[in-house]
């Protein structure tokens, strides 16, 4: 079992889960953060920690895709170790649905 970033995180990024992370498995992107699943311990300590509540299980329902798309995701951008700053409109797209199509696969900027 892994654990796996979700749609909610898509525009919000709040990057609480990074820090806490004992295995350093967090990749991020423009507009989202990633986990290789490949990496991921399963010790379920960054779940809580999202305000977004947008990390999962995979083995819950909804995150057969998202594994792939962290894998992927997760290949293509560096590795986080230190929490950054979320965007300043993160609160306004907590929660809104249908942000799939808004996934960006850019790296973050530097």
């Amino acid at each position: 079992m892994t654990y796996v970033v979700t749609e909610n995180c898509i525009k919000c990024k709040f990057q609480d889960c990074v820090e806490v992370c004992p295995v350093d498995c967090f990749y991020e992107g423009e507009n989202f953060l990633a986990i290789n699943p490949d990496e991921c311990i399963d010790c379920g300590v960054c779940e809580p920690e999202c305000p977004a509540e947008a990390i999962i299980a995979d083995t819950e329902d909804g995150a057969e895709p998202w594994i792939e798309i962290n894998r992927t995701l997760a290949e293509k951008w560096p590795n986080i170790t230190v929490k950054g700053d979320a965007p300043g409109d993160a609160d306004d797209w907590n929660g809104r649905a249908g942000k799939r199509e808004l996934l960006s696969e850019k790296p973050a900027a530097t």
